[in-house]
C-alpha cells in the first residue's frame, strides 16, 4: 500500500479517537476554551492536513490508484460530518447545517455514481467546491473554539476575543454553508446532461 493511501487511512482512523474525547471527561480550560476541545482541534488539523498531504503526494508521484480514489473523498466526508455532528451535539452548531452538507454529498456521489455507469464522464471540481473544502475546515475549527452558539452575538455579555470568535465562527460557518450550497448546484448543472 503507498503512503497517500496510509494517509487516507490514518485520517479514518483518527474520527473515531476524535469522537470519544467528549466522552473521556477530561477536565481543565485554556482562554476559557475546554481543554477538549482543544485537543479535538488538534486530531481535526492533523486529519485536514492529511487530506492535502495524500493529494499532493499522489500527483508528484503519479501513483493515483481506484482505492485512493473512492478512500480519499469518503474519508474527507466521514471527517467534516463527524466534527459538525459533535458541534451539534455541544449545542455549538444547528442540526441544519450538517443536514446540508450531507443532502449535498449525497446528491454529488449519486451523480458521480451515473457519471460511472455512462461512461466514466467525469464532472470537473470547480472554485466553489475548492472553497467549501477550505471554508469547512477553518470554520469547523472556529467553531470548537467558539464556545457560545451559532450566532449568538451576545455583545452585552462577550467581550474581546470571545467576541471576536463567535463572530469570526458564525460568518465562516455561513459562508462555508453557502459555498456547499453553490457547490452542489454546479455540480447539478454540469451534470443535467446526465439526467436527461
Amino acid at each position: 500500500m503507498n503512503l497517500p493511501n496510509k494517509l487516507t487511512i490514518f485520517r479514518i482512523i483518527l474520527v473515531p479517537i476524535m469522537v470519544i474525547i467528549p466522552f473521556l471527561g477530561i477536565q481543565g480550560e485554556f482562554l476559557n476554551i475546554p481543554i477538549q476541545n482543544w485537543i479535538i482541534i488538534a486530531i481535526f488539523s492533523i486529519a485536514s492536513y492529511t487530506d492535502h498531504l495524500d493529494g499532493k503526494i499522489a500527483r508528484k508521484n503519479n501513483i493515483v490508484t481506484t482505492f485512493g480514489k473512492f478512500a480519499d473523498p469518503l474519508a474527507d466526508k466521514i471527517l467534516v460530518l463527524s466534527a459538525m455532528l459533535m458541534l451539534v451535539e455541544m449545542q455549538l452548531l444547528p442540526a441544519v447545517i450538517p443536514i446540508i452538507v450531507l443532502t449535498r454529498e449525497f446528491i454529488v456521489s449519486g451523480f458521480r455514481l451515473i457519471a460511472v455507469e455512462k461512461g466514466g464522464k467525469v464532472i470537473a471540481a470547480n472554485i466553489w467546491g475548492k472553497l467549501k473544502t477550505v471554508t469547512q475546515i477553518i470554520a469547523i475549527i472556529l467553531a470548537f473554539l467558539d464556545i457560545h452558539a451559532f450566532g449568538t452575538f451576545m455583545f452585552e455579555t462577550l467581550t474581546g476575543y470571545e467576541l471576536a470568535i463567535n463572530i469570526a465562527s458564525t460568518i465562516v460557518m455561513s459562508l462555508a454553508t453557502i459555498a456547499t450550497i453553490f457547490s452542489g448546484a454546479t455540480y447539478l448543472k454540469g451534470g443535467k446532461e446526465l439526467l436527461k
